[in-house]
């Protein structure tokens, strides 16, 4: 099923965000299109070194005070992410990867994360183990 999923995934978001790139050019040029797509990979990246820098010296000073860094490490892989997404051309994947960089809308996501994860913990849905 995840196989499914991820597949899927791959295909349709490409297929998605091309659509939008060829709307865009219709409307702006290729110039310009061209010119969007390169100035977010640019910024994003930019960004997401940025983010990531920080967020590795907050875990770094939390570890070294005995404590587990949880919210830095869910931070960490939001940047992650959102670099990737920001890297990867297309509008859809700027705008996620953007709200997963920024760190105003990277807070919100977080909190939604860490709910969505004690849901699945108290469900006894969350699992750490592979399953068939």
């Amino acid at each position: 099923m995840m196989l499914f999923k991820l597949i899927l995934l791959f295909t349709i978001v490409p297929v998605v965000e091309l659509a939008l790139l060829l709307q865009l050019n219709n409307y702006i040029g290729l110039g310009y299109t061209i010119l969007i797509v390169l100035l977010t990979g640019v910024t994003g990246a930019y960004l997401a070194k940025k983010e990531g820098r920080g967020i590795i010296a907050k875990i770094k000073m939390e570890m070294s005070e005995g404590r587990m860094p949880g919210d830095e490490l869910v931070n960490g892989l939001c940047v992650l992410i959102g670099g990737a997404f920001l890297l990867t051309p297309g509008l859809l994947t700027d705008i996620s990867g953007f709200i997963l960089v920024i760190p105003v809308t990277r807070s919100v996501l977080k909190r939604v994360i860490k709910n969505r994860i004690r849901q699945m913990v108290e469900e006894g849905t969350f699992n750490f183990y592979y399953r068939k």
